[in-house]
């Protein structure tokens, strides 16, 4: 029985197999790119290829952490790995012939120290001594060398060796930024098919209510009825299941080229996708075929429990007009989402505000806020749609508002529309509605007093006879009484529109708000006129007229959480504290800058210990354990105001940054000039600013474009199929609007108005969820101290209703264009 119907009824089911299809493939195409950046590609080394065994200095620091009543050691990357020791050196090259590698030779190594600086109690360290050395040897004679010689260098063989190339650290940042940016996207594909999958075949269910009815008055139980629908609902599930992820494996490739191709991914990087990477087995595949299957049976369940509930007589009832769409459990779920939502909000922004400014929080907290509003919208459909009752561009020079009753339709389209079909005079079921008003009160038309505006004197008459010129304001009621009756269907074509403005708003709007927040705090920050940036500059020296404030990039290591937990926190090594302090307006909340030195420490007030005066044991870039006196605290800002320490307890970090103020009268160019022997790129604040923050990068923008244009592909085909599904449904309702004499023409444009309204219903739903969100974000930033303000991304919105309506207006129409010919005599 269930074949036999999935088969007589397949157009109805089409809607809720392209949406499972299509979102099944969008989270397979995601997960393959997911698993391929998680689990990359072994290549081959560079710099040692010809050495079977390297030998490279320590880079990581381990420290014992509190995990309850025992004691476990964390492991963290170093900032600055060590070199290779000197006494180790030579025992190695006992065993064979060192090799600096290849393509980066022996690359020296800054020294402990810095000229004309000395530490007492400091290890010097050669200023030659490499970072790693190739050797040709056994493997366990070598590592034997090492254990012995205590320094906790590494070993490194086979594909390992790849860690000491050049690009083995910009390809591992790389990998991260693909993780993170599958990650999202998989998490909002996920989100977005799930909620447009869910809605789609909730409605699927919903046009059937006729069906159920009859299947109840001829004897079918209520457990029969949800049996049947979920029945269906696993049939269609699994076959769009099973098709999604034939398709995800085909676009998969095509998705890490594009990522290439906008520079979010390294050149290298490819997927196993295709007919010869496909498997049934590989994570990626199960998950999105079972979530498919999951989605489908939890869009029908509700449904078919709604079915089965309600009595024949009921059902049959409702099948006319949209009544009772908000049950109870409806009502409290989405209460508890928007409550949960909004209370999450509230709680991250009073407790953790820097975690608003966090892609996964920006991310996750508007998918509960827009199934909150979405769950909620046949309750707030009429709401949204009472708002254009009466649009002053149409009610000026009208009498007064419609009606909002469905039964008025016929009086106003009797006064608005066109000329009624020839014979259908007095036999509209509304009983005497469609009739001449003069007729209901039982003259003839002849006999009414006043003639009708289109006979009266000094008036062109109409073009032909019996025809009335169109009213726009009748057009424009009907298809507002339209969407305020049927509001399943109106929700339904609300939905994509709204998960796809929220999701548009939420995440361009967020990244384009903390983009523009770092930007300002930026430019705040900087008071020199002239930076000197660059990988390892040469110290500029004393230059006349010009205050320079030297520094390198660093960090360092802390125990937070009452020594739970290990946290890197990045930070600047300053060569002169108070030349730094006169470059930069560093947002100082406590204490003096100018008192740093190297028994010190500058913290924000992120940290857990952050009162001036306090000690803080701290591991430093290079591992080696300090216990600083805090001498100023910063405010937390967007997280640029990272701890600051003397150029003594970084001496391996290499300078990579000079600020410059001007003193008066001093020559520009010549200090620019003068900074040029440092190696690096001179450049104004001006410029140095718009390069570094742009406001958003250009990766990130591209990244955030190629998902919404996924989303918007999958959110457009699937708001066509629900317009193209309820076609047929409209068939009875378009033929009594012919008998009530509206012509082709105007059908199509009630259906184009009514389609218009029902997106602009999700739009204006969409921007509440974004304007809720970015209002958080924005609470965050002032709670952090940074400049706070909001980036709504109105083009991006726009051209995502924009498309979602003419989508929804060319669907609509060419779904009526069949129902728009028939006989009004059919009706």
């Amino acid at each position: 029985m269930v074949l036999a119907s999935l088969r007589a009824r397949w157009a109805g089911f089409l809607g809720a197999f392209v949406a499972v299809a299509l979102g099944v493939a969008l989270i397979a195409a995601t997960g393959v790119g997911l698993a391929a950046s998680v689990r990359a590609p072994e290549r081959e080394p560079v710099r040692f290829a010809d050495s079977p065994v390297v030998v490279a200095g320590r880079d990581t620091l381990t420290v014992p952490v509190r995990r309850g009543p025992e004691t476990r050691h964390v492991t963290k990357r170093l900032a600055h790995p060590h070199p290779v020791d000197n006494e180790l050196l030579r025992e190695l090259r006992r065993l064979g012939r060192l090799s600096p590698g290849r393509s980066d030779p022996a690359r020296a190594h800054p020294g402990q120290t810095h000229p004309g600086q000395s530490h007492p109690g400091q290890t010097r360290t050669d200023r030659t001594a490499p970072d790693a050395v190739g050797l040709d040897a056994p493997a366990a004679r070598v590592r034997a060398v090492v254990a012995a010689s205590g320094t906790g260098a590494r070993v490194l063989t086979g594909a390992d060796r790849r860690q000491v190339d050049p690009d083995a650290e910009r390809d591992a940042r790389a990998l991260v930024a693909v993780n993170a940016f599958l990650g999202t996207a998989g998490g909002v594909a996920a989100f977005v098919s799930a909620f447009v999958t869910a809605s789609t075949f909730a409605f699927v269910v919903a046009l059937r209510r006729r069906e159920f009815g009859l299947l109840r008055a001829a004897g079918a139980s209520r457990g029969q009825v949800r049996r049947w629908l979920l029945a269906e609902a696993l049939a269609v599930g699994a076959a769009a299941s099973a098709a999604g992820c034939v398709i995800g494996a085909w676009a998969a490739p095509g998705l890490a080229r594009a990522l290439v191709d906008a520079e979010v991914a390294p050149p290298w990087f490819t997927v196993d996708g295709g007919p010869g990477g496909f498997a049934w087995t590989w994570w990626p595949y199960q998950l999105a075929f079972w979530t498919g299957l999951l989605v489908a049976l939890a869009g029908s369940w509700s449904a078919a429990r709604r079915a089965g509930r309600v009595s024949p007589v009921e059902a049959l009832r409702e099948a006319s007009l949209d009544t009772g769409v908000m049950p109870l459990g409806r009502r409290v779920v989405g209460a508890v989402l928007l409550a949960g939502g909004v209370g999450l909000l509230a709680w991250t922004l009073w407790t953790e505000p820097s975690e608003l400014l966090k892609r996964k929080t920006y991310t996750t907290q508007p998918m509960i806020l827009s199934t909150g509003v979405a769950a909620l919208s046949p309750l707030l459909v009429r709401h949204v749609v009472a708002v254009f009752r009466r649009p002053a561009f149409l009610a000026r020079g009208s009498g007064g508002p419609g009606r909002r009753r469905v039964r008025g339709l016929g009086r106003r389209l009797a006064g608005g529309l066109g000329r009624r079909p020839a014979g259908a005079e007095g036999r509209h079921p509304a009983g005497g509605v469609g009739r001449h008003p003069a007729e209901r009160r039982g003259r003839r038309p002849a006999e009414s007093p006043a003639p009708h505006p289109a006979e009266r004197p000094g008036r062109r008459p109409a073009k032909s006879p019996g025809r009335r010129p169109a009213s726009a304001l009748a057009l424009a009621r009907v298809a507002r009484a339209n969407a305020a009756g049927s509001v399943r269907r109106t929700a339904a074509v609300a939905a994509p529109v709204l998960v796809t403005v929220a999701t548009a708003g939420c995440l361009l709007g967020s990244a384009a708000t903390v983009g523009a927040a770092k930007a300002t705090e930026a430019r705040d920050r900087t008071a020199a006129q002239l930076i000197v940036t660059g990988d390892d500059l040469r110290p500029p020296g004393r230059i006349p007229g010009a205050t320079v404030a030297a520094s390198a990039s660093t960090a360092v290591f802390i125990r937070e959480d009452d020594e739970t937990a290990l946290l890197r926190a990045d930070a600047r090594a300053v060569t002169d504290p108070a030349a730094y302090a006169a470059t930069h307006r560093l947002p100082v909340v406590a204490g003096d800058v100018r008192r740093l030195d190297d028994r010190s420490i500058v913290v924000n007030e992120e940290w857990q210990r952050h009162r001036v005066g306090e000690h803080v044991d701290v591991w430093l870039g290079d591992g080696r354990r300090a216990r600083l006196r805090i001498v100023a605290v910063l405010a937390r800002g967007t997280g640029d105001n990272g701890a600051y320490v003397t150029a003594r307890n970084a001496p391996a970090a290499p300078l990579d940054r000079v600020d410059v103020r001007l003193r008066d009268g001093a020559d520009p160019a010549a200090v620019a000039a003068a900074l040029r022997t440092t190696g690096g790129q001179v450049r104004t604040a001006g410029e140095w600013l718009a390069a570094e923050y742009p406001g958003m990068k250009h990766q990130t923008r591209l990244g955030l474009h190629m998902l919404l244009a996924l989303c918007l592909a999958y959110t457009a085909i699937s708001l066509a199929s629900t317009q193209l599904m309820t076609a047929p449904v409209r068939a009875p309702e378009l033929r009594s609007l012919r008998l009530l004499g509206a012509a082709p023409g105007q059908i199509r444009l009630v259906v184009a108005a009514e389609a218009v309204l029902a997106v602009t219903v999700g739009a204006v739903l969409g921007l509440a969820v974004t304007l809720v969100g970015l209002g958080g974000l924005s609470a965050g930033l002032a709670r952090l101290s940074a400049p706070a303000g909001v980036v709504v991304p109105w083009d991006v919105m726009g051209v995502c209703v924009g498309v979602l309506a003419v989508v929804a207006v060319g669907a609509g129409v060419v779904g009526v264009a069949g129902c728009r010919r028939a006989s009004p005599r059919s009706a």
